[in-house]
């Protein structure tokens, strides 16, 4: 899986829902069915939603971006550390936030952009961000960098947690190679690491624990 497609999600959704559901118990959220029409949560519960991806003690002070009542995704809350956090697509089912250094950010809207702009095949996504990367155009990390994935059957707002949580880790390492690394082409056993897509700029070393029992 490329798990680059979470943090380039956008969708619309509808103002009315919106000012309703904010007149509504925090908890109904995690119930209400969600799909192309889904509510957009107030910022706060976005940014604190979002901030759980995050590595303890950097999510206080990360970067949160997060989706307006039409849909659009914007800036929440500004950050004062290197981390970039993308809050839940209300549009989609399920619970999904990502955080990431802010050297990738340029990889990850480039990619929200393509995705906007009718590009929805991600292999096809994949391969025009790479040769841009190939010949400068779009900027990549100097080293190796950290995107964090966090998903789950929903979020209880009122509670401040998951439902059945599960978090991956990623280490985006452009352009590494298996010769240059040492690492598998597929993982040898639950949780070990192994490098995706070796030598392209969206290299990357994928480290997936197992799922918890009775996890989605």
């Amino acid at each position: 899986m490329d798990v680059s497609q979470y943090p380039e999600r956008q969708g619309p959704t509808v103002l009315i829902r919106f000012l309703l559901f904010c007149s509504l118990p925090a908890t109904i959220w995690l119930f209400t069915p969600r799909g192309a029409s889904g509510q957009v949560p107030p910022p706060e519960v976005q940014v604190a939603a979002a901030a759980l991806a995050a590595p303890p003690g950097q999510d206080s002070d990360a970067t949160v971006l997060g989706y307006d009542p039409s849909g659009k995704l914007v800036s929440l809350r500004g950050g004062q550390n290197d981390l970039v956090c993308l809050a839940d697509d209300p549009s989609d089912d399920g619970f999904s936030v990502a955080c990431y250094h802010d050297s990738l950010d340029p990889y990850m809207a480039r990619g929200r952009e393509l995705s906007a702009g009718g590009t929805t095949d991600g292999a096809e996504r994949n391969q025009i961000r790479w040769d841009e990367a190939d010949d400068g155009r779009l900027a990549m990390p100097d080293g190796p960098v950290a995107l964090f994935v966090l998903t789950g059957s929903g979020y209880d707002p009122a509670n401040g947690e998951v439902v059945d949580p599960y978090l991956r880790y990623v280490i985006y390492v452009p352009w590494a190679t298996l010769e240059s690394t040492g690492l598998p082409a597929q993982p040898m056993g639950p949780g070990s690491p192994w490098l995706m897509f070796p030598g392209t700029a969206g290299a990357h070393i994928m480290i997936s624990p197992p799922r918890p029992p009775g996890g989605p």
